[in-house]
């Protein structure tokens, strides 16, 4: 048997049935399933999908939340050598129609609740779909199977066919397509990228043990699995053996992370950024403890020069640390759950500022980089080599190149196989075997890398100085109150910026404050609110050269979405549509 996926699933069979595999929440108790069990009940599913007929080759759909039953459906789906097509659970009616006709998916496995309904609006469309399967318990359809028909047709087709599904997940090979993943389609329709055994193989192998993740961790997942950095998390579980504990929601993170403890954690920057305001939010009306928050950052921020430098802690520095912890910096580590060695950041650029404030307080996050089409991480900081403001060194057998443009190419086994039923797509991305990642970038002299933009994303002003968009928008949300920010200004003779901000936060200050207001629709047309603005920007000036700086913006009263399709499901601004969708304010502007 070849080193596949498939591999990895068989292997639950002979692990230590003491250990626990992963972990979920039902109601107020957390539950767990060992690995011998965790492989029963996906050998059961992979079962039912053979009784429903799906064959090798063939695409199944999953559009869910990220739960036990998603992890259980993809491996069924990998195992029985079909293809694994996941779709966001809060993408468009349009993208969904889009991916389902596309891939061709014979059944869609999702929930009873928003997704189902998104996927009914389209149903009439999407012609291909043979059959529905609900993670839930019981269907109140006829037309759906529920999580418990799926389980109780797995078992009878099991009975009559105990070595099917094993066999099956032995005769993988690595050039077998493991699963089309539709990228996020911030610049137009979405585009099927095909991951090979290989690839998955290439990344879990190498980048795991590359950070130092072993089978004694624990991680708390609570990415999109259709996003394809919480797919490798995914992966890399059963690859390495660590425990998989699953997130309630997004909004209950932190209290999870205390509850779970994790040793590692992989998110994208937004939840760093959250925490990140609210801690300032909260300090900042607070003078007294200000002054002890600052001074307790101070020396965390000490204490992390040394250790990149390699230098040994003075004693004096060492006493001041942990009274620094101590009184302080312990409320931060305590807040992802006491034990975390460190977190990973990929998806989109994390601020500097970010990573460092974090730093100081005891909580390291190593920033990597990566695409859907090199299944992940192609670069990453590791514990024992970081650099802030950089993404780390090339992981495993990767090659990288800087193009005479800037732009990052890379040679690697993880890079994928190539985008699905896309020819035109295909010529453009690859040169000679090198991918086009369409980011600008540099190789420091340390051999790390830095990004320094998207390659299509450059602002070119009218005085013919190029503007980093990100970059300026990633100074702009370090203020506590900005949540989300857009940069204009292509052809134009100055930058502007359309700001959102948090509004429980900017709620909380203007009560402190005392600022009288009857709604928020009031409360963002006052001076108040124009003067968080105005201090937002002017920090970022600061950090700007001239011809970069922003000269106006405007506040919007309404925070950027997915739902409204202003975000991708991964939450990065889909520029185009907001250009397009403000374009009275930011005509404005100018």
């Amino acid at each position: 048997m070849k080193n596949t996926l498939g591999k990895s699933i068989l292997e639950m069979r002979h692990r230590e049935p003491k250990k626990e595999a992963l972990k979920f929440k039902i109601g107020k108790t957390w539950i767990s399933k060992n690995w011998p069990e965790y492989y029963k009940d996906i050998e059961t599913a992979g079962s039912a999908l053979l009784a429903l007929g799906i064959e090798p080759g063939d695409r199944v759909a999953i559009m869910a939340n990220t739960r036990y039953e998603w992890s259980v459906m993809d491996y069924a789906i990998l195992g029985i050598k079909a293809i694994t097509v996941p779709i966001y659970q809060n993408n468009t009616a349009e993208d969904v129609e889009f991916i389902l006709n596309n891939s061709q998916a014979r059944i869609l496995i999702t929930e009873s609740n928003g997704p189902l309904k998104i996927f009914q609006s389209v149903k009439y469309k999407c012609k291909s779909v043979e059959k529905i399967i609900l993670m839930d318990e019981l269907s109140t359809s006829q037309d759906c199977l529920s999580w418990k028909g799926l389980q109780e047709l797995g078992e009878r087709f099991l009975e009559k066919n105990p070595l099917l599904y094993r066999n099956l997940c032995e005769s993988l090979i690595t050039s077998d397509v493991a699963t089309v993943i539709y990228t996020s389609g911030t610049t137009g329709k979405p585009k099927g990228v095909v991951l090979t055994h290989l690839q998955a193989i290439s990344e879990v192998s190498e980048a795991f043990p590359f950070v130092g993740a072993t089978d004694q961790d624990i991680s708390l997942t609570f990415l999109p699995y259709a996003h394809i950095l919480g797919r490798v998390e995914h992966w890399g579980h059963i690859y390495i053996g660590y425990t998989l504990a699953f997130a309630e929601s997004i909004e209950k993170i932190r209290s999870n992370l205390i509850e779970i403890q994790p040793t590692f954690m992989i998110s994208v920057p937004r939840i760093f950024e959250k925490i990140y305001s609210a801690v300032w939010a909260q300090i900042q009306t607070q003078p007294l403890r200000l002054k002890l928050f600052e001074w307790a950052l101070l020396v965390g921020k000490k204490v992390g020069e040394c250790k990149m430098s390699g230098e040994v802690l003075p004693l004096d520095l060492f006493l001041k640390f942990e009274l620094a912890k101590k009184l302080v910096l312990h409320k931060i580590t305590d807040a992802f759950g006491g034990r975390l060695r460190f977190a990973i950041s990929g998806g989109a650029a994390i601020s500097k500022d970010i990573a460092l404030f974090f730093h100081s307080a005891g909580v390291l996050i190593l920033e990597g980089y990566g695409l859907t089409e090199s299944t992940a991480a192609i670069t990453v900081n590791t514990p024992f080599n970081y650099r802030f403001g950089s993404v780390g060194r090339p992981i495993g057998e990767v090659k990288i190149k800087i193009a005479d443009d800037g732009e990052i190419l890379v040679l690697s086994n993880k890079v994928m196989k190539e985008y699905y039923k896309n020819p035109e797509a295909n010529l453009e991305a690859f040169t000679d075997g090198w991918y086009h990642t369409g980011d600008i970038g540099e190789v420091l002299p340390s051999g790390d890398i830095k990004i320094t933009d998207r390659k299509k994303d450059l602002i070119k002003t009218a005085g013919g100085k190029y503007v980093a968009p990100q970059r300026v928008e990633g100074l702009l949300m370090l203020n506590p109150y900005v949540s989300h920010a857009l940069i204009h200004g292509d052809q134009k003779k100055f930058i502007i910026a359309l700001i959102t901000l948090d509004r429980p936060s900017v709620q909380k200050l203007a009560k402190e404050k005392n600022i009288s207001f009857s709604n928020w629709e009031d409360l963002v047309k006052t001076a108040f609110v124009s003067e968080i603005g105005r201090k937002a920007v002017a920090d970022a000036n600061a950090e700007l050269a001239s011809f970069e700086s922003i000269k106006k913006f405007l506040i919007l009263p309404d925070e950027f979405t997915v739902e409204t399709g202003e975000l991708t499901p991964s939450l990065k601004v889909k520029r185009k549509a907001l250009d397009n969708k403000f374009k009275p304010q930011i005509e404005s502007l100018y």
